[in-house]
């Protein structure tokens, strides 16, 4: 009866351990699961520098357009106080016609006279 019974366990024992290890298949699908991982892992990598050089790209095209933008600013501040210039010189020019032509007009006044 104690053989029998341990000649019972010892298949128990090597059926289990039998059981309990991992075959070639099962290494197999833990290989593959793995590389699948690892590719998955790869092209978020990739994902993740193409956004960063995206970023880095729109940053720099920004970064250009603010600077257009100050120096279109600049030159309309220039250009108004130019025109600012001008309309002054303008008035000055008019306030001068304007008493050169009141002096014209005494001196008619004073030749009609006489």
């Amino acid at each position: 009866m104690k053989k029998s019974l341990l000649v019972i366990s010892m298949m128990l024992v090597l059926a289990v351990a039998v059981v309990g290890c991992a075959t070639k298949g099962d290494l197999e699908k833990v290989q593959s699961q793995q590389m699948l991982t690892g590719a998955k892992a790869d092209q978020a990598a990739q994902d993740a520098q193409a956004a960063r050089a995206a970023a880095d790209e729109a940053t720099l095209k920004a970064e250009a357009a603010a600077a257009r933008a100050e120096n279109a600013l600049k030159m309309a501040e220039e250009r108004e106080r130019i025109a600012d210039e001008r309309e002054k010189r303008a008035e000055e020019m008019a306030r001068i016609a304007d008493e050169k032509a009141k002096k014209a007009e005494e001196m008619f006044q004073k030749s009609m006279k006489k």
